[in-house]
């Protein structure tokens, strides 16, 4: 028997969420509780003990609070090395617009022709494939100019520093998602489990909170 998802999205995105609201009503269980007994201890901490085993038993990670450590280091490195990059390519797009052609190149050869928008959508592939042609490319001679022209040369070392440390960051997270080519029936069972229970009793907490 084939167990089909009663969620959207991925695994790993709806047990961090199932994490972080079970997280959250514990933080507040002395209000909840006085609303519903059956919440009271270990309701809670047994809520997210089961969602940590799910995540160690089929994802590989101790807790889900060390994978979502790891989520959140790569979400903060992409949203700064997207401002970044969104800052530096604004400079340029101004300072050569009297030389279009030298511009283009610039561009090319940096990486924004091919990947800036699938980065400015969001595409975290993207983003480190521009990182690195940026980093590859980015000679001194080329860092001269385009600051001479008036962008700063800390914003173009601070671009470079990027590449590697989000690569690391981002084998560290698909280290900690350990994402298996085959997720078992009884794990989505579990999954399943997990995402009902929690989505329930979120649904009650929100009428508790609804003033």
């Amino acid at each position: 028997t084939i167990t089909v998802r009663i969620y959207q999205g991925k695994d790993v995105e709806m047990l961090l969420s199932c994490s972080t609201i079970t997280e959250s009503g514990n933080a507040n269980k002395a209000f909840l509780i006085s609303k519903r007994s059956t919440w009271a201890d270990p309701f809670f901490p047994n809520l997210k003990e089961r969602i940590d085993l799910a995540v160690k038993n089929h994802l590989g990670v101790d807790s889900a609070k060390d994978l979502r450590l790891a989520t959140d280091v790569v979400l903060g490195l992409q949203s700064s090395a997207v401002n970044d990059l969104r800052d530096f390519r604004a400079q340029v797009m101004q300072d050569f617009r009297a030389d279009q052609p030298r511009r283009t190149e610039i561009f090319t050869q940096l990486g924004f022709q091919s990947y800036y928008t699938s980065m400015n959508n969001g595409d975290q592939e993207g983003l480190i494939n521009l990182l690195f042609q940026f980093n590859t490319n980015m000679t001194p001679a080329l860092k001269t100019e385009i600051s001479d022209k008036g962008t700063a040369a800390a914003l173009i070392d601070s671009i470079l520093t990027y590449a590697v440390v989000l690569r690391n960051a981002n084998i560290t997270q698909e280290g900690f998602k350990g994402d298996r080519k085959v997720i078992t029936a009884a794990a989505l069972a579990e999954f399943n489990a997990v995402y009902d229970e929690v989505i329930s009793m979120a649904k009650i907490a929100t009428r508790f909170y609804k003033d």
